[in-house]
C-alpha cells in the first residue's frame, strides 16, 4: 500500500508540472499585488503620479535582476535558482503589506519588481531544460500556466476585497498557500544544466548579434500586450462608443484568447514549426489590430482584439525556446537579454500608443500595433532553431 502511495505520488511530481507550478506561482503573486494596488493606493494616500513612479520603481527592478538571475542560473543551476527566488519573492510581496509609509513601500515594491523579473528568467530556463529534454515544444503551455495563475491571484484578491480582509492577511495567506503547493510540486530533483562564463553581467542587458532580433521580435509581440492593458478598453469607447462595463469586456476576452491559444500552442509549433507558427501569429495579430482600426462597430472590435490575443499568444515562448538554444550564449544570459527586451516592450507599449494617440488618433495609434506585427511576419526565420546552432 505504502510503495503504491509512493509511486503515486511520484507520478505527479513530474518535470511538466514542477515547471508548471513556478509558472503559476510567479503568476499568482504579481496577480496578488496587482489585485490589490487600489487598496495599497487608499492606505498610502497615493496620488496618480506617486502610484505611476512607484510601478516604475518595480518595473526598474525586474530589469535589474533580468542579467544577475540569468547568470545565477547559468552557473548554479536554474532549478535550485528558481526555488530560493520563489522564496524571496514570496517574501518580498508580504513585505509590501507592511510597510508603514510611501518610501519604504518603494524599496519592498522595488525589491518586489527584482524578484518577479529574477524568478521570469530562471523558470524560463528550468522550462527551456525541460523542453529540450523532452524532444517537443513545452514553452507555450508554461506560459498559459502564468496567466492562469495570475487569474488565481488575482481572484484571490477579489475574494479578500469582498470580504474586507486586510492586505497583510490577504498577502500571507495567499502567498503562503501558493507557495506550499508549488514547492510540494517543483520537489522533484531536478539536475540542471551549468555553464560557467567568464563575462562579466551587465546591470543592464541586451541581445547582441542575431539574439537582438529575436528580442526584437519579444519586442514587437509584448508592446502589444501592453497597449491592449491599457488602451483596449479607451479604444472600445471612443473608436466603438462603448459604456465603460463594455469596454472592460475586450481586454477580458483578449487575455482569454491568449490563454486558450497557449494551451494548445504546443501542438501548433509542432504542427508547422517555430517559423511558419511565428509568421502565422504575426499575420493574426496583424489582422486582428487591423479589424479593430478599420471598423468602428463595437463587435468588429472585440473580434479583433480576440485575433490579436490568438497571434501574441505563442510569440513570446518562440523567443525564448530560441533564445535558450543559441549557441553562442549561455541559456540563462540569452534569455536575460530577450526578456529585457521584452519587458521593455510591455513598458513602452502604453506611453507610445498614448503619445501617438496624443499627435493622431487612438485608431492611428493601434496601426503601430499591425506595423509590428507585421515585423513579427518578416522576422520569423530568426526563430529557427537549427540556424542558432550553425
Amino acid at each position: 500500500m505504502f510503495d503504491a502511495l509512493s509511486t503515486k505520488k511520484r507520478t505527479l511530481r513530474t518535470p511538466w508540472r514542477a515547471v508548471s507550478a513556478m509558472f503559476i506561482l510567479n503568476g499568482a503573486l504579481f496577480g496578488i499585488w496587482a489585485s490589490r494596488i487600489p487598496a495599497a493606493a487608499a492606505r498610502h494616500d497615493l496620488a496618480p503620479g506617486q502610484l505611476g513612479v512607484l510601478l516604475l520603481l518595480m518595473a526598474a527592478g525586474a530589469i535589474v535582476s533580468f542579467p544577475l538571475a540569468g547568470r545565477a542560473a547559468d552557473r548554479l543551476g536554474s532549478a535550485v535558482i528558481t526555488r530560493h527566488i520563489a522564496l524571496a519573492y514570496i517574501l518580498s510581496l508580504i513585505v509590501i503589506a507592511l510597510m508603514p509609509n510611501v518610501w519604504l513601500l518603494g524599496v519592498a515594491l522595488f525589491l518586489f519588481g527584482m524578484a518577479h523579473g529574477a524568478m521570469d528568467v530562471a523558470m524560463n530556463v528550468w522550462a527551456a531544460e525541460v523542453e529540450r529534454k523532452s524532444g517537443r515544444p513545452l514553452m507555450s503551455s508554461f506560459h498559459a500556466m502564468f496567466s492562469f495563475g495570475a487569474g488565481l491571484g488575482a481572484a484571490s484578491g477579489y475574494v479578500a476585497a469582498s470580504a474586507n480582509l486586510s492586505m497583510q492577511f490577504h498577502f500571507i495567506v495567499a502567498a503562503g498557500l501558493f507557495g506550499a503547493v508549488t514547492y510540494w510540486f517543483s520537489s522533484i530533483g531536478w539536475i540542471s544544466e551549468k555553464t560557467v562564463s567568464m563575462e562579466a553581467s551587465p546591470v543592464f542587458s541586451l541581445p547582441k548579434g542575431p539574439l537582438f532580433f529575436v528580442g526584437f521580435i519579444a519586442f514587437c509581440a509584448s508592446i502589444g500586450e501592453g497597449a491592449m492593458a491599457d488602451w483596449s478598453a479607451i479604444f472600445l469607447v471612443e473608436v466603438a462608443n462603448a459604456n465603460d462595463a463594455n469596454a472592460a469586456l475586450g481586454y477580458t476576452l483578449f487575455s482569454l484568447a491568449m490563454v486558450l491559444t497557449r494551451l494548445v500552442g504546443d501542438r501548433i509549433i509542432v504542427a508547422l514549426g517555430p517559423v511558419s507558427a511565428a509568421r502565422l501569429a504575426g499575420l493574426v495579430a496583424a489582422s486582428g489590430s487591423a479589424l479593430a482600426v478599420v471598423s468602428a462597430e463595437y463587435l468588429p472590435v472585440l473580434l479583433g482584439f480576440i485575433l490579436m490575443g490568438i497571434g501574441y499568444a505563442v510569440v513570446m515562448p518562440l523567443a525564448f525556446s530560441r533564445a535558450a538554444n543559441d549557441s553562442r550564449h549561455g541559456q540563462g544570459q540569452a534569455i536575460a537579454s530577450v526578456a529585457t527586451l521584452g519587458y521593455g516592450g510591455m513598458l513602452l507599449g502604453p506611453p507610445l500608443i498614448g503619445f501617438a494617440a496624443e499627435a493622431t488618433s487612438i485608431r492611428f495609434a493601434f496601426l503601430i500595433l499591425c506595423g509590428l506585427a507585421l515585423a513579427i511576419v518578416v522576422l520569423a526565420k530568426i526563430l529557427d532553431v537549427s540556424a542558432s546552432k550553425a
